[in-house]
Protein backbone atom coordinates (compact mmCIF):
# COMPACT_ATOMS: atom_id res chain seq x y z
CA UNK A 1 0.00 0.00 0.00
CA UNK A 2 2.69 2.51 1.20
CA UNK A 3 4.63 1.81 -2.38
CA UNK A 4 0.53 3.14 -4.05
CA UNK A 5 1.25 6.33 -2.10
CA UNK A 6 4.94 7.16 -3.45
CA UNK A 7 5.17 9.84 -6.06
CA UNK A 8 6.68 8.48 -9.31
CA UNK A 9 10.15 9.76 -10.42
CA UNK A 10 8.60 12.59 -13.06
CA UNK A 11 6.15 14.26 -10.25
CA UNK A 12 7.34 17.75 -9.27
CA UNK A 13 8.42 18.12 -5.71
CA UNK A 14 5.52 20.99 -5.68
CA UNK A 15 2.97 18.85 -5.54
CA UNK A 16 4.26 15.99 -3.32
CA UNK A 17 2.85 15.44 0.64
CA UNK A 18 5.44 14.31 2.91
CA UNK A 19 4.54 13.92 6.70
CA UNK A 20 7.67 14.60 8.89
CA UNK A 21 9.49 14.41 11.68
CA UNK A 22 10.35 17.71 14.05
CA UNK A 23 13.87 16.54 14.83
CA UNK A 24 14.72 16.23 11.49
CA UNK A 25 14.22 19.74 10.96
CA UNK A 26 17.56 21.79 10.97
CA UNK A 27 17.84 25.36 10.77
CA UNK A 28 19.02 25.41 7.33
CA UNK A 29 15.22 23.89 6.60
CA UNK A 30 13.33 27.08 8.16
CA UNK A 31 16.00 29.71 7.24
CA UNK A 32 16.71 29.36 3.43
CA UNK A 33 15.92 31.58 1.08
CA UNK A 34 12.41 32.04 0.64
CA UNK A 35 11.43 30.26 3.21
CA UNK A 36 8.85 32.34 5.28
CA UNK A 37 7.46 31.58 8.81
CA UNK A 38 3.59 32.03 8.70
CA UNK A 39 3.36 31.72 12.48
CA UNK A 40 1.65 29.47 15.04
CA UNK A 41 -2.52 28.47 15.82
CA UNK A 42 -4.11 27.07 18.78
CA UNK A 43 -6.66 24.79 17.77
CA UNK A 44 -9.58 24.25 20.36
CA UNK A 45 -10.00 20.42 21.07
CA UNK A 46 -12.76 18.43 19.48
CA UNK A 47 -12.59 20.17 16.05
CA UNK A 48 -13.74 18.76 13.09
CA UNK A 49 -11.78 21.42 11.38
CA UNK A 50 -9.40 24.34 12.50
CA UNK A 51 -9.03 27.00 9.86
CA UNK A 52 -11.02 30.16 11.00
CA UNK A 53 -12.68 32.83 8.94
CA UNK A 54 -11.22 35.90 10.50
CA UNK A 55 -13.57 38.35 9.69
CA UNK A 56 -16.74 36.36 11.43
CA UNK A 57 -14.82 33.99 13.52
CA UNK A 58 -16.56 30.98 11.65
CA UNK A 59 -14.62 27.86 10.28
CA UNK A 60 -13.96 28.00 6.77
CA UNK A 61 -13.36 23.53 6.47
CA UNK A 62 -11.96 22.56 3.13
CA UNK A 63 -10.32 25.26 1.17
CA UNK A 64 -7.04 26.41 -0.91
CA UNK A 65 -4.47 28.61 0.09
CA UNK A 66 -3.51 31.48 -1.69
CA UNK A 67 -0.75 33.22 -0.27
CA UNK A 68 1.61 33.13 -3.66
CA UNK A 69 -1.17 34.41 -5.78
CA UNK A 70 -1.21 32.60 -8.68
CA UNK A 71 -3.05 31.88 -11.67
CA UNK A 72 -4.47 28.91 -12.73
CA UNK A 73 -1.90 27.89 -15.35
CA UNK A 74 0.95 28.04 -11.92
CA UNK A 75 -1.03 26.96 -9.08
CA UNK A 76 0.85 23.88 -9.29
CA UNK A 77 3.86 25.76 -8.98
CA UNK A 78 3.21 27.35 -5.16
CA UNK A 79 5.19 27.14 -2.06
CA UNK A 80 4.86 24.33 -0.03
CA UNK A 81 3.46 24.50 3.68
CA UNK A 82 5.31 22.94 6.60
CA UNK A 83 3.31 22.50 9.47
CA UNK A 84 4.60 20.92 12.98
CA UNK A 85 2.22 20.16 15.69
CA UNK A 86 3.61 21.33 18.84
CA UNK A 87 0.91 19.51 20.90
CA UNK A 88 -0.09 19.06 23.70
CA UNK A 89 -2.97 17.32 21.34
CA UNK A 90 -2.74 14.76 18.61
CA UNK A 91 -4.32 16.69 14.94
CA UNK A 92 -4.84 15.61 11.77
CA UNK A 93 -4.59 17.51 8.39
CA UNK A 94 -7.32 17.10 6.08
CA UNK A 95 -6.00 16.58 1.93
CA UNK A 96 -8.82 16.68 -0.61
CA UNK A 97 -8.13 14.17 -3.74
CA UNK A 98 -8.83 16.33 -6.52
CA UNK A 99 -6.31 19.10 -6.93
CA UNK A 100 -7.99 23.18 -7.44
CA UNK A 101 -6.75 22.84 -11.28
CA UNK A 102 -9.23 20.01 -11.65
CA UNK A 103 -11.68 21.52 -10.20
CA UNK A 104 -11.88 24.88 -12.17
CA UNK A 105 -11.78 22.85 -15.23
CA UNK A 106 -14.75 21.40 -13.81
CA UNK A 107 -16.67 24.22 -12.92
CA UNK A 108 -15.35 27.49 -14.83
CA UNK A 109 -15.79 28.40 -18.62
CA UNK A 110 -12.79 30.64 -18.13
CA UNK A 111 -10.20 28.12 -16.01
CA UNK A 112 -7.47 29.10 -17.98
CA UNK A 113 -8.16 32.88 -17.00
CA UNK A 114 -9.15 32.47 -13.17
CA UNK A 115 -7.49 32.46 -9.73
CA UNK A 116 -8.26 29.30 -8.64
CA UNK A 117 -10.18 30.32 -5.24
CA UNK A 118 -11.77 28.00 -1.96
CA UNK A 119 -15.12 29.38 -3.95
CA UNK A 120 -14.36 27.21 -6.96
CA UNK A 121 -13.94 24.02 -4.25
CA UNK A 122 -16.97 24.94 -2.47
CA UNK A 123 -19.16 25.14 -6.32
CA UNK A 124 -17.35 21.83 -7.01
CA UNK A 125 -18.84 20.14 -4.35
CA UNK A 126 -22.54 22.02 -4.20
CA UNK A 127 -22.57 20.40 -8.44
CA UNK A 128 -22.24 16.93 -6.72
CA UNK A 129 -18.98 16.36 -8.14
CA UNK A 130 -16.88 14.00 -6.17
CA UNK A 131 -14.56 14.89 -3.27
CA UNK A 132 -13.34 12.39 -0.79
CA UNK A 133 -10.47 13.18 2.09
CA UNK A 134 -7.58 11.28 3.27
CA UNK A 135 -6.67 11.96 7.11
CA UNK A 136 -3.09 11.62 8.31
CA UNK A 137 -2.76 11.87 11.99
CA UNK A 138 0.15 13.99 13.36
CA UNK A 139 1.29 13.53 16.89
CA UNK A 140 2.91 16.25 19.00
CA UNK A 141 6.39 16.22 17.06
CA UNK A 142 4.93 15.22 13.87
CA UNK A 143 4.25 17.82 11.11
CA UNK A 144 3.96 17.81 7.35
CA UNK A 145 4.99 19.43 3.98
CA UNK A 146 2.06 20.10 1.58
CA UNK A 147 1.08 22.23 -1.88
CA UNK A 148 -1.86 24.05 0.16
CA UNK A 149 -2.37 26.30 -2.42
CA UNK A 150 -3.11 23.37 -5.15
CA UNK A 151 -5.07 20.15 -2.63
CA UNK A 152 -7.91 21.15 -0.10
CA UNK A 153 -7.07 20.61 2.74
CA UNK A 154 -7.78 21.76 6.41
CA UNK A 155 -6.33 20.54 10.04
CA UNK A 156 -8.90 19.16 12.57
CA UNK A 157 -8.75 18.02 15.77
CA UNK A 158 -11.97 15.91 15.96
CA UNK A 159 -11.73 13.73 19.32
CA UNK A 160 -8.71 15.17 20.57
CA UNK A 161 -7.54 17.60 22.97
CA UNK A 162 -6.15 21.47 22.02
CA UNK A 163 -3.14 21.47 19.64
CA UNK A 164 -0.66 24.26 18.78
CA UNK A 165 0.62 24.04 14.98
CA UNK A 166 3.53 26.05 13.66
CA UNK A 167 3.55 26.74 10.19
CA UNK A 168 5.98 27.58 7.26
CA UNK A 169 6.01 28.17 3.61
CA UNK A 170 8.92 27.41 1.39
CA UNK A 171 10.27 25.37 -1.30
CA UNK A 172 11.89 22.22 0.36
CA UNK A 173 13.44 19.18 -2.56
CA UNK A 174 11.04 15.64 -1.55
CA UNK A 175 12.80 14.03 1.06
CA UNK A 176 15.07 17.13 2.74
CA UNK A 177 13.65 16.09 5.89
CA UNK A 178 13.47 12.84 5.87
CA UNK A 179 9.68 11.01 5.89
CA UNK A 180 7.69 9.37 8.68
CA UNK A 181 6.05 7.33 5.82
Amino acid sequence: MIDRLRPGRSTADDIVVEVVGAESIGPDHLNSPGTHMLGKALSVAKSPTTTPNYQDGRLIGLHVDNWDKLSHARKHTGRRRLCINLGPGTRYILLGDVDIQNVCRTVREDHAACYPHTDDLRSYVARGFPLHCLRIRLDPGEGYIAPTEFLPHDGSTEDQQESTAAFWLGRWACGAMGSLV
